[in-house]
């Protein structure tokens, strides 16, 4: 499905990296749930909701999630940042007040070979209360 999504229908944000499932790069969500858009065929794909990282911000705002990685420097080179993006969009959709080991989990997939983790958590954080602020 990851061909389709950026070849074919040119959304280019969702990244390719290791085509076998482990570095989450190329995560989305698919009917609420979060896939490796790597491991899903695209006849899989028929019929079902696709939310890619282009998905995710209005025409005027950054999504809480975006804007707490920019403020919390919770990415460096970029390239994982919409699959961690993804991550914690399905995370905090199921919760959105995570504790630190359900964040660890939420983000067991995803991998980042430059920022050390430090800021995308504290990211996860912050969007957790903003998110969690703006549905009271």
């Amino acid at each position: 499905m990851s061909d389709v999504v950026r070849d074919e229908l040119r959304l280019t944000g969702t990244k390719v990296s290791c085509g076998i499932g482990r570095c989450g790069a190329c995560a989305v969500i698919m009917d609420g749930r979060l896939v490796n858009s790597c491991l899903v065929m695209a006849y899989q794909a028929e019929g079902t909701a696709i939310r890619t990282i282009e998905g995710v911000a209005t025409k005027d705002d950054l999504d809480p999630i975006q804007q707490a990685f920019l403020d919390e420097g919770g990415f460096q080179c970029g390239y994982c940042t919409p699959g961690m993006v993804m991550a914690v969009k399905a995370l905090l959709l199921e919760k959105p007040n995570p504790t630190d080991e359900e964040i660890a989990e939420g983000l067991s997939g995803n991998l980042c070979r430059c920022t050390g983790y430090a800021g995308i958590i504290r990211a996860v954080r912050r969007a957790s209360n903003r998110v969690y602020v703006q549905k009271d």
